[in-house]
């Protein structure tokens, strides 16, 4: 069976707004990979001040890790992000677009109080592997 990915929209519910689908069916997947909380932390340790940068930091993270699964941004099907502030939903909207392109995964935005003061936000996704690792037997 051939993988697949679809949005889906109830009439019956408000329309997405934001660059974001309100549901996604994947049909044919092989596995799902779960990527935790990303940070705006650097390899060296090191935070940057400003949210945009805190942000392009921590989907730089999401992408490392999807990659080390063998995956991309193309396989993600879920994006949870947890904002310090309301104040930065505007920024972290536009960042996600630019980051995302065309990708319309579910998404959810929560307000929280982040782990550490120095973050301004943090990311979560799920991603659908659609085709076995390299090596693994049929």
């Amino acid at each position: 069976m051939a993988t697949s990915f679809r949005s889906i929209e109830s009439a019956q519910a408000p329309s997405a707004q934001g660059g974001y689908s309100q549901a996604v069916r994947v049909d044919g997947v092989q596995s799902l990979v779960y990527v935790s909380g990303q940070i705006p932390v650097d390899r060296a340790g090191a935070v940057p001040a400003d949210f945009d940068a805190q942000c392009r930091l921590v989907w730089a993270n999401v992408q490392h890790q999807l990659a080390a699964a063998g995956l991309g941004l193309d396989d993600v099907i879920k994006v949870t992000t947890y904002l310090g502030s309301r104040e930065h939903a505007a920024r972290n909207s536009a960042i996600r677009r630019e980051v995302l392109g065309e990708r319309r995964p579910a998404l959810t935005v929560v307000i929280a109080g982040i782990y550490d003061p120095a973050w301004l936000l943090e990311i979560e996704v799920v991603a659908a592997v659609t085709r076995p690792e390299p090596g693994a037997a049929p």
